[in-house]
């Protein structure tokens, strides 16, 4: 597929005056979660659930780390997920479940988010 990086947004979700640009997502289809520097998510007061998760780093390697719910948003679509606090070292990347949720897909050849399209229904 090739990769690229976007720019995104990311809020607080119950203040959205609180928010800074993220200039630079790595766009990855292969995790299911977006990551954000952790000091960029507490200066925006979003704070650490009570739930941490393990996850594989593309290494091998396992780290554990926190998560918490921001709203992000890329161009004109946005939308309210779980965002990992990743640490230094750590990519910071787009991932599939805002992708979802933004209603974005990657156009591998164009190397760009291009809109979905409707939504499926019952």
């Amino acid at each position: 597929m090739g990769t690229f990086h976007v720019g995104a947004r990311i809020e607080n979700i119950v203040d959205r005056t609180k928010g800074v640009p993220l200039p630079k997502l790595l766009v990855d289809t292969g995790s299911e979660y977006t990551w954000a520097p952790s000091t960029t998510l507490e200066k925006l007061g979003v704070a650490r659930e009570k739930k941490d998760l393990e996850f594989i780093m593309a290494n091998g390697q396992r780290v554990t780390r926190s998560v918490g719910f921001a709203v992000i948003r890329v161009d004109k679509n946005f939308t309210v997920d779980e965002v990992v606090f990743a640490e230094k070292g750590d990519l910071l990347l787009l991932g599939a479940r805002t992708l979802e949720g933004l209603s974005l897909t990657v156009d591998s050849r164009r190397k760009k988010l291009v809109a979905a399209g409707p939504l499926p229904a019952a």
